[in-house]
């Protein structure tokens, strides 16, 4: 039941079933429970199509005999059945009988007599009144005379528009045909183009594999071993397989590979044929449909013209009647009289039977010969029907056919390709071999990478070990003046971090001694199978194997070039692990690594070489494979050289550093020189009285130093003290205390600064900030500063026993005592430190506080910021609910006007529906009249109401209404008089009707009976036993000799068994072998007995054409056959009881 409908509830309608043979259709109540075989034994009785030979068809679907029409989704309206019948479908079947068309024959009423149809006009004394019945029963003759031709008309035509449906029930069945072979030869095309595909991919691999066979082993006995792998029995490649049984299985492999081609070549043909044939199938169409419906359209204005004269023809019936009856009641008027109506009555009967019954006439003879033009069509569309059919039954079968030599042809071409996998081992041999020298090399530079990685990690560990010794002895020597040594021992501040040792066992000692350069030595490239004829395949082979590794080194250059163009050149190296190591440097290292990458490259191009079967690629993926690849290689050539060039740019801007840091170099050593030079001489040359220091109080020496610094900077030393000099003009630098500022850094170049900068990264930037912060304080605190200043001086650049000169000079002619020149200048170093503590924690709580407010104004402006963006977003929402009212304003006024619109409108069309039900209610009073001639009067009498009462402010649909009820009236006014006539007509053709059934079913029962007759002698002509020499096509019985084995019944032609195959076909399915086998043969394969070998080695395949077995136990030299056969529709057979 269809799922369209609950559970209990029966889909009941009707099924429509075409007749493809005929375009015949049958319609068949019924629902959905009703099974297939019921509607197959009705049709039967129906269409005299034998139940077995019936094949129904519901779009691609074949409906079964034992199933209900609910699996089909059937009944419904949606959907058709065609039936096709087999036994027209067989190549001898008869062709169809011609269409017999069988008109009633309609005759002509016989001529008027006045004798016959007396009136009382015919004793008349007037000549004119004698005439008047005459002209009425010659009109109303000639109206009946045109009646007939016009109901044979009428009739022909009624048949041709049926046969036209028939035809395109015909082409619409042939469509359902076609469709359904289409589908199955799509697959069987499908399946064939995948079995080509995969058998030429085999076949080119097979035959490569043979072509080069002798060369292969060529390049193996040439390949020598290395020394270390070389041994009595293996000097060669060529040493690792026998070389006799590499060249038997090649032998048997090659007569194998011709034998299959050439059965392979049969079944190209043979498929070729069936494609030949299904194309020119599917090519062919029957148009002459679309014409001859065109044709009998045209044909239709021969019935409208016999229309119109059968309306002339009445209404002169009607009006000389009406003439006649005038003058029987005596009321002709004064102005006519029975001469006029007689003298216009004249040209009306020379009209009638000169100019409408003889173009009715020929009206009838061109529908006469549309029918027979129609009937011939037909005639062309059955026999049409039937050859398409018997050709679709064909391509079937053969498709049948092929379908079964696939899976023949299928396990061959595996069992082929496990007979050469023997002979594909001596491509594998090569590759091996190559990438295993190459994995060698790949792990010995692998291994030199992991040691040198070690090692790197123990200089690194060193380095942070120092790095962290160096800090702990400056904390000690910061702190252990004021710290006694127990406790900071107590403590444990003097402990050091250990060293870190990093040792790893040794492994891989037994590789061989080989690098990368070695491995085109003992393992050419060629090994790899790129002949010199297959050079473009080899190569595509490459490109395709290494496409995935071809981008992904692109992508590594690329992020390579990449890397080099955004950061600088030490980080790349130091990111990419490629720094110097102990003992080894960036570019033994980086070699090293390409050589690993290099050597796996290898190992993996030859990993893929013997797995991989290039050849199965087409031109078009060869042809994108190689645009890839050379696109890809141009790429990476493109990033080499970019690289290249930045490298050579980076060289050539360290050279131009390098240069003018010599230069700069060279003359810092000359200035250096010259002021030593100087300061030697000035130190000879001076005398000591000239340095004595002054006898004032320790006050005034420190008034004088913390005085203007622009008054007492004449009384510091001049004396060529390096430390001293330059923390004093560092000093004078920093306070603008000399009007030559920054004279020692006056030469220095900008690449020296960065320079400094780079080879210093631990200067603390908090020195730089220091210096800035005391040059912004104010003029109170610059005495103070600069003292602190002085006492830094004096505290880092100078020692007790370092300074030989005093700092600060009294005049002359003042004497000091030296005593009291230490303790002054003891006090003024005590007090700088002091006061520079001082400041030093002033500035740090100014950094502070200069911090906190930093932070608050930070705060204050993303406070700010968060308030501005709030605000920007209230504005931003006010005018959107503008914008928002605006709109909703808008809005609203056009819904009121639209409202008020609507409002008018609706009261126009209430007024109107108001009117139009009063009409209606009109109308259905005029319906509900009984009777037909009470419904055609009342309806006239309606028209003319509404006709009477029309003004000038009724609507269209008021107007319209009217104009429907009057062209009703008329209508109806023709169809009661037609009903009267077809009434009269319906008694007498359904007695006709019931005579020709009884002559139907008598002539039917005759037909079946000589039909079935007929079937007998052709099934018994048809299924005769072949008993001679067999031939394909034919039919053979097979018997089951004593040896177990079914032997051919026939004479002077022994030896025909039958093959195994087809024993398996009818006895599968049986408890037991049947006694005989009756098919069809279909193949028929000689074979002679021939003598065993006595060579014939375990090893060695056999060939699978099957000459040398004697499954028969016949005589050496005896020829039998192998016949191959098919099942016959409706065989039985026999098997022995059990025992």
């Amino acid at each position: 039941m269809s799922s369209n409908f609950s559970e209990g509830v029966i889909q009941r309608g009707k099924l429509l079933v075409h007749i493809a043979e005929n375009g015949h259709s049958f319609e068949f109540s019924c629902d959905e429970y009703t099974i297939v075989e019921e509607v197959q034994r009705s049709l039967e009785s129906v269409s005299g199509i034998h139940i077995n030979d019936q094949l129904l068809l519901c779009l691609d679907m074949k409906l079964e005999s034992q199933q209900p029409l609910s699996d089909y989704k059937l009944p419904s309206d949606e959907r058709e059945v065609y039936l096709f019948n087999r036994a027209r479908m067989r190549t001898n079947s008869s062709p169809p009988a011609p269409e017999h068309v069988q008109v009633d024959e309609i005759v002509d009423p016989p001529s008027p007599s006045s004798s016959n149809n007396p009136h009382p006009l015919d004793g008349a004394s007037d000549p004119a009144l004698k005439a008047l019945p005459s002209y009425e029963r010659q009109f109303r003759y000639h109206y009946q005379r045109g009646l007939a031709i016009y109901n044979r008309t009428h009739v022909k035509y009624e048949i041709c528009e049926r046969l036209l449906r028939e035809q395109k029930v015909q082409e619409r069945a042939l469509e359902i045909a076609r469709g359904n072979l289409d589908h199955f030869y799509k697959m069987i095309l499908q399946s064939y183009m995948e079995f080509v595909k995969w058998h030429s991919q085999q076949h080119r691999n097979h035959s490569n594999l043979l072509y080069n066979f002798g060369r292969d082993v060529e390049k193996l006995r040439s390949c020598k071993l290395l020394p270390a792998l070389q041994t009595a029995n293996r000097k060669c490649l060529l040493d690792f397989v026998k070389e006799e049984n590499l060249r038997k299985v090649a032998e048997e492999c090659n007569g194998s590979h011709r034998q299959f081609e050439n059965k392979i070549a049969e079944f190209k043909h043979e498929f070729g044929d069936l494609k030949r044939s299904a194309e020119n199938l599917f090519s062919r169409k029957a148009s002459h449909i679309r014409d001859l419906e065109v044709t009998i359209k045209d044909h239709q204005r021969y019935i409208n013209e016999q229309k119109s004269i059968m309306q002339a023809l009445s209404k002169d019936v009607s009006m000389v009647k009406k003439l006649v009856d005038d003058c029987l009641t005596s009321q002709l008027s004064s102005s006519l009289r029975p001469h006029d109506a007689v003298s216009a009555l004249g040209p009306m009967y020379d009209g009638h039977d000169k100019s409408y019954l003889p173009k009715m006439e020929a009206c009838g003879r061109s529908i006469s010969n549309l029918l027979d033009f129609c009937k011939n069509k037909k005639n062309e569309m059955n026999n049409y029907v039937q050859n398409y059919m018997q050709k679709i039954a064909y391509i079937q079968y053969t498709i049948k056919d092929v379908r079964y030599k696939f899976s023949v042809f299928t396990e061959a071409l595996k069992r082929q390709n496990d007979q050469f996998e023997h002979l594909k081992v001596i491509r594998g041999i090569g590759p091996a071999y190559r990438a295993c020298l190459a994995e060698v090399v790949r792990r010995k530079a692998s291994m030199k990478l992991y040691m040198g990685m070690a090692g790197q990690l123990a200089e690194r560990l060193a380095t942070k070990r120092e790095s962290e010794v160096r800090r702990r002895e400056e904390f000690l020597k910061i702190h252990a003046s004021y710290i006694p040594r127990d406790i900071l021992a107590s403590m444990g501040l003097y402990d050091t971090p250990n060293p870190c040792d990093v040792n790893i066992t040794p492994f891989d000692t037994n590789l061989l001694d080989i690098d990368i350069s070695d491995l085109d030595r003992y393992a050419p490239a060629y090994l790899l199978g790129l002949s010199s004829k297959t050079e473009r395949h080899g190569m595509m082979k490459n490109s395709s194997s290494l496409s995935s590794d071809s981008s992904l080194s692109a992508e590594v250059e690329e992020n390579s070039v990449e890397g080099i163009e955004k950061y600088d050149p030490e980080e790349l190296l130091e990111g990419s692990e490629l720094v110097e190591i102990a003992g080894t440097s960036k570019l033994e290292v980086e070699n090293a690594k390409l050589k690993a990458e290099l050597a796996s490259a290898i190992a993996r191009i030859c990993s893929f070489c013997p797995d991989i079967e290039f050849e199965s690629l087409d031109d078009s993926q060869v042809g994108n494979l190689l645009k890839g690849a050379q696109e890809k290689t141009a790429e990476a050539l493109h990033l080499k050289d970019e690289y290249g060039k930045h490298l050579q740019s980076m060289l050539k801007t360290k050279q131009m550093q390098c240069e003018s840091y010599e230069k700069r170099i060279r003359e810092l050593e000359q200035r250096l020189s010259d002021q030593y030079l100087q300061g030697l001489n000035l130190s000879v040359n001076k005398d000591a009285s000239n340095f004595v220091l002054s006898t004032g109080k320790a006050d005034d020496s420190k008034s004088e130093i913390s005085g203007d610094g622009e008054a007492h900077m004449p009384f510091l030393s001049t004396e060529p003290m390096d430390d001293v000099s330059y923390a004093s003009n560092s000093l004078h630098g920093r306070l603008g205390l000399s009007d030559k500022q920054g004279k020692p850094q006056e030469g220095l170049d900008e690449n020296m600064t960065d320079s400094s900068g780079m080879l210093n990264p631990q200067l603390d930037s908090s020195m730089l900030e220091t210096n800035r912060d005391e040059v912004r304080v104010n003029d109170k605190g610059g005495k103070d500063l600069m003292l602190a200043d002085v006492g830094m001086v004096l505290a880092t650049s100078s020692t007790a026993d370092s300074i030989s000169q005093p700092l600060i000079t009294l005049p002359s002619d003042t004497a000091v005592d030296p005593g009291l020149d230490s303790k002054i200048s003891s006090d003024l170093v005590l007090e700088l430190q002091s006061v520079l503590a001082e400041k030093g924690n002033q500035l740090s709580q100014t950094e502070t506080k200069l911090e906190a407010l930093a932070e608050d104004v930070a705060t204050l402006e993303r406070e700010l910021e968060a308030s501005q963006k709030l605000l920007d977003e209230s504005q931003m929402n006010c005018a959107h609910l503008e914008n928002c009212l605006h709109e909703a304003r808008e809005e609203a006024q056009t819904h009121l006007c639209a409202a008020d619109r609507r409002a008018s409108e609706y009261n126009a069309l209430r007024a109107s529906a108001v009117k139009m039900r009063g009409l209606f209610e009109r109308l259905r009073s005029c319906v509900s009249a009984g009777g037909v001639a009470g419904f055609a009067e009342s309806v006239r009498a309606l028209a003319q109401s509404l006709s009477n009462s029309t003004n000038g402010n009724e609507d269209d649909g008021t107007a319209e209404f009217r104009d429907c009820i009057r062209i009703l009236a008329d209508k109806v006014g023709v169809l009661s008089r037609h009903r009267a006539e077809l009434l009269e007509r319906y008694s007498k053709s359904e007695t006709a009707t019931e005579q020709l059934k009884k002559e139907l079913e008598e002539k039917k029962e005759l037909v079946n009976t000589l039909y079935v007759k007929h079937q007998l002698e052709k099934q018994a002509n048809k299924e005769k036993i072949s008993f001679g020499r067999l031939e394909v096509h034919e039919i053979a019985a097979f018997v089951l000799n004593a040896a177990g084995h079914y032997e051919a019944i026939n004479w002077n032609c022994p030896h025909y068994y039958l093959s195994a195959e087809s024993v398996a076909l009818f006895a599968d399915h049986l408890p037991h072998r049947p006694n005989y086998i009756i098919g069809q043969i279909v193949h028929i394969e000689r074979q002679v007995v021939r003598p065993l070998s006595s060579d014939a080695g375990t090893g060695r395949l056999t060939s699978s054409s099957g000459s040398t077995s004697n499954p028969y136990n016949l005589a050496v030299g005896c020829e039998y056959f192998v016949v191959t056969v098919a099942m016959l529709p409706d065989t039985t057979i026999h098997s022995p009881p059990p025992s």
